[in-house]
């Protein structure tokens, strides 16, 4: 039965391509069940590591669609596609996304402002969107692309206070920032998701409700122990925690060709290309670094005792 809360491990799903361009739906299938068999505990799909400002807007529902049905409601799955400028369109976005059975539609924040815009227009784009759209569960994402816009203390804690988000992937990448958003939602529905490795086992100590980043594509399973397990051997839990640091350098280097490669010398066939990175930046020294990623994974793994 699928756990209603949202916490735990989630990855950032990349989206397959054949060599033809075209979404390769098999891998879709193939990767969210090895997301599930790995110990991911829900699914962001259509998010920036999906390319969802490369993607259609056929194609960013067509995945959603494919997310769900592979998952089967074994896990939450959720969803954003939330990339256009024009903020009647954004709204038709959300509300087509709604649709196709994700369990919450997640905003993101630099869709609601301009860079040179201020926290009046975010509040009154985002309280029209929820006035507009009732009956749909939100999320919001501070995704840096194409400009890193970070949440007002204000905002975050009145939309927790009012339920209006359940979920919120920070980007912070600030451990001050990370414990003062605790105490701005304690006690509401609202689950805070890091996406930075490095402050990841101190905010979950903090109070945070779970992991969702860019290298849950390389070793969730990884990810799931050290959520499962830090409270019980802090020195261990803290160098696991070191070893996620240390790896999770592959973020910056030619993400998302690299996961894609990762996958496809592990377990899920799948071409490298992608939209929004040249196949090229996969050079002979990145591709080096993937396999000895490979190694230092199955010693890790080895000792942790899970699956290899």
């Amino acid at each position: 039965m699928k756990d209603m809360r949202y916490h735990g491990c989630w990855p950032t799903m990349i989206t397959p391509f054949t060599d033809a361009n075209t979404v390769d739906f098999k891998a879709v299938e193939q990767l969210t069940n090895w997301y599930i068999d790995r110990g991911s505990d829900g699914i962001f799909a259509v998010c920036q590591s999906s390319e969802m400002f490369f993607l259609s807007a056929s194609e960013k529902l067509d995945i959603a669609r494919a997310v769900v049905d592979a998952a089967a409601g074994r896990i939450k799955v959720i969803a954003s596609g939330h990339t256009a400028d024009d903020h009647n369109q954004q709204i038709d976005e959300l509300a087509a996304m709604a649709e196709t059975g994700v369990d919450a539609v997640v905003l993101v924040a630099n869709r609601l402002a301009k860079e040179d815009e201020g926290s009046d227009v975010f509040m009154r784009n985002a309280q029209d969107i929820f006035d507009q759209l009732p009956a749909v569960t939100f999320g919001l994402y501070e995704c840096p692309y194409p400009y890193l816009r970070l949440l007002d203390d204000q905002f975050l804690a009145w939309a927790a206070a009012e339920e209006k988000l359940v979920f919120l992937k920070d980007v912070s990448c600030s451990l001050e920032i990370e414990k003062r958003r605790v105490e701005l939602v304690k006690g509401t529905k609202l689950a805070l998701f890091n996406a930075n490795t490095a402050t990841l086992l101190d905010s979950w100590i903090a109070g945070y409700h779970g992991y969702n980043g860019v290298m849950a594509n390389f070793h969730i399973d990884i990810y799931k122990w050290l959520y499962e397990h830090y409270t019980e051997d802090a020195a261990l839990a803290r160098r696991v925690s070191d070893f996620l640091t240390v790896t999770a350098v592959a973020e910056a280097r030619a993400y998302p060709v690299n996961a894609k490669y990762h996958l496809d010398q592990t377990e899920i066939p799948m071409s490298l290309l992608t939209r929004s990175k040249p196949v090229s930046l996969l050079n002979e020294n990145a591709r080096h670094e993937i396999h000895s990623l490979i190694r230092m994974e199955r010693e890790m793994r080895r000792e942790l005792g899970l699956k290899l």
